[in-house]
């Protein structure tokens, strides 16, 4: 099956947006988890990202390509670690390769570390994304096998600022 990145760059879109989440974007952005399913979230992960987006909704953040929803991601500070957090990252299945997700994580990464009080940025993530991460300059700190659910291991990764 060909992907949209086989058949276009980047470039061909003129239009994309990293914007603050709105609730009309909860449907969409659930649909765009579930295909994320299994290659890089656990089926029971769906329960606690919906929980998150109830509770921590003014710290994440929509990807829009072409007036699209294509995928989000969070942010937040931690004070008891002084740490700066990215979590939920997904795309589309359609869009990934095409720098969407990278642009929003240094989006995130910059906002982070406008904060005077943040002192490392952390990220908890599987096997599964580390390598991006790990593009971004993030490195493992440590690995706890089957954390997130069988066959997804915790990687806590971190980046100095």
């Amino acid at each position: 099956m060909l992907k949209l990145n086989d058949l276009f760059s980047r470039n061909d879109f003129m239009n994309s947006v990293i914007r603050p989440y709105k609730t009309s974007d909860k449907g969409f952005l659930i649909e765009i988890f579930k295909k994320n399913i299994p290659e890089f979230f656990a089926p029971e992960e769906l329960s606690e990202f919906i929980e998150f987006l109830e509770v921590h909704h003014k710290d994440y953040l929509t990807i829009e390509v072409e007036n699209r929803v294509v995928g989000g991601l969070g942010h937040e500070h931690r004070v008891s670690d002084a740490s700066g957090r990215i979590n939920w990252v997904f795309i589309h299945p359609q869009y990934k390769g095409l720098g969407f997700g990278k642009d929003a994580c240094l989006h995130c990464m910059t906002l982070l570390t406008s904060n005077p009080s943040i002192e490392k940025l952390l990220v908890r993530t599987s096997q599964h994304a580390a390598g991006f991460f790990k593009s971004l300059g993030y490195e493992v700190m440590s690995i706890e096998k089957d954390y997130w659910a069988e066959g997804f291991d915790l990687y806590l990764m971190k980046k100095g600022i």
